[in-house]
Order: C-alpha cells, then sequence, then structure tokens
C-alpha cells in the first residue's frame, strides 16, 4: 500500500465512512504462527480509528527503551497527529483482548525522513521513528547491530500471501538476507546502501501491515520493514530501514539531543 492509499484509508476512518472491503495489505509470506509473550518488546502499533483492522493495527515496532518503541516513518507520518496513537505488547491474535495497550504520548521522526516515487515504487528514506509512551514497560528490549549473515527473522500480523486480508495472528519467517549489489540491481536509482538493507524471497516476505517491524539477526535488531515492489515477488526483495547506519548517521547520534522536538499528542 503506498502513502497515499494509506493516507486516503485513514481519512475514510476517521470521518466514520463505511469501507467495503479491508484494503489491499500483504504481510509475513512463509511463516508460522508464534506466541507473542516470545517476543516481549514486540509492539502492534494502530489507533482504534483505524476501522479496517482488528486492535486498529496498521503497523509493528519494538521496543529500544523503557519508554520507546521504534518504527518506520512512513506509518506514523499522519497518523503523529492523532490523540489516540497506541503500541500493544503480548497479543498473539488482533482479534483478541489480550496484552497491553499504552497510549502513545510523542513522536518523532527521524530529521532525513522522506518520500521519493521511483518507477511506480513509493521509497522511503531514513524510515524510522520514535514513539514516547505514555508509561515506561518493564519488559525486555531489543539490541541493535550492524547487518550480517546469510538469514534473517521477520515478524508481523498481516496477512500469508498476496491477497490475504483477514489474517490477524503473529506470524514468524526465515528469510535470506540479500547483498546490496542485487539490491541496487533491483531498484535501480531507489536502494541506498548507507540506509537501507534488503532480505526475503518469493517463499518468505514482509509486507504492507508489517511496516516498522523487525529484521533480526541473532535476536538483534539490524533493520525495520520499510518497502518493496509487491509482496514476494521474484526479483525484488523487502527493503528495510538499515537501524544502526542510520542512527549513527550525523544528525541522529541519539533519541534525545539530535533527533528533532517530539510532537506531542493533544490530550496526552
Amino acid at each position: 500500500m503506498s502513502f497515499s492509499h494509506r493516507v486516503a484509508v485513514l481519512t475514510a476512518a476517521l470521518i466514520g465512512c463505511a469501507l467495503s472491503s479491508v484494503v489491499p495489505a500483504h504481510a509475513v509470506v512463509g511463516g508460522t504462527e508464534v506466541a507473542a509473550r516470545d517476543q516481549p518488546w514486540l509492539a502492534a502499533v494502530g489507533t482504534p480509528l483505524f476501522l479496517p483492522r482488528p486492535s486498529g493495527q496498521f503497523c509493528g515496532g519494538v521496543l529500544i527503551a523503557p519508554d520507546q518503541v521504534l518504527t518506520a516513518a512512513h506509518c506514523v507520518q499522519v497518523t503523529q497527529f492523532l490523540p489516540s496513537l497506541t503500541v500493544t505488547f503480548d497479543r498473539d491474535d488482533l482479534n483478541s483482548g489480550e496484552g497491553t495497550t499504552v497510549q502513545v504520548k510523542a513522536v518523532r521522526l527521524h530529521p532525513d525522513f522522506h518520500t521519493d516515487s521511483v518507477d511506480g515504487v513509493d521509497v522511503y528514506h531514513h524510515d524510522l521513528a520514535v514513539l514516547t509512551l505514555a508509561q515506561p514497560q518493564q519488559r525486555p528490549t531489543v539490541p541493535i547491530a550492524a547487518p550480517s549473515g546469510a538469514s534473517a527473522t521477520v515478524l508481523g500480523w498481516g496477512g500469508t500471501a498476496d491477497g490475504d486480508y483477514v489474517n490477524t495472528a503473529l506470524r514468524r519467517a526465515t528469510v535470506p538476507m540479500v547483498a546490496d549489489t542485487d539490491c541496487a540491481a533491483a531498484y535501480p536509482g531507489a536502494f541506498d546502501a548507507s540506509e537501507m538493507v534488503c532480505a526475503g524471497s518469493t517463499q518468505a516476505d514482509t509486507g504492507e501491515f508489517d511496516s516498522g517491524g523487525p529484521l533480526l539477526v541473532d535476536g538483534k535488531l539490524v533493520g525495520i520493514t520499510s518497502w518493496a515492489r509487491g509482496i514476494a515477488v521474484a526479483g525484488y526483495p523487502g527493503v528495510y530501514a538499515r537501524v544502526a547506519d542510520v542512527l549513527s548517521a550525523p544528525g541522529a547520534q541519539t533519541f534525545e539531543a539530535d533527533w528533532p522536538k517530539e510532537k506531542t499528542h493533544v490530550g496526552s
């Protein structure tokens, strides 16, 4: 789903329009269901105003500090202005009421976040945002590392194939890492190895409702799900924000000092 489509859906939800069907989206492909308690740092990002999805979930996120969840900037570029943005931990299925839901009191987009359109694909640069929680969480956080190795793990609550809009269970899949040279060849003029990393295949991939979720190597966060051409399409792997490199770049050395002033929510 492109950013413009996301805006349209959110607008429809906010003005109370009845949506005749769930908007096209895709998520973890080739995976299996897992228990959220085994990923205590994993968060479902959402708002009750996002009517097409159970729990209002539209993206994922990861707890990197007791009161900070890292997600994709394109997930919250619009929703940062809503007073009801939340994150939910320990929820196996979005239809359940299990887990812990916490209000987001502030949102910070990466200062260099911006969007391009290359060959019909929405490309997100420096696609990271920090959500500050209203209450710090006493649960494990996920460490950050540079990409390495031949394979990685992805997690998300979305569909299991292109066109599957009904799955709401948390799933995990193992995806192959893709070399920077191969990803640059797949996305000429769009892929930037200084801030992006690629992973996925026709058998295992991530997609729209997985945006903001983690790409993990040996239990460490190396990427945040960002963009791609389609889902599990041959020759077009998923693209992830390269967390360690983006956060160490000039202008974003630390969340507190170098990121822009937080956008505080009304009523928080």
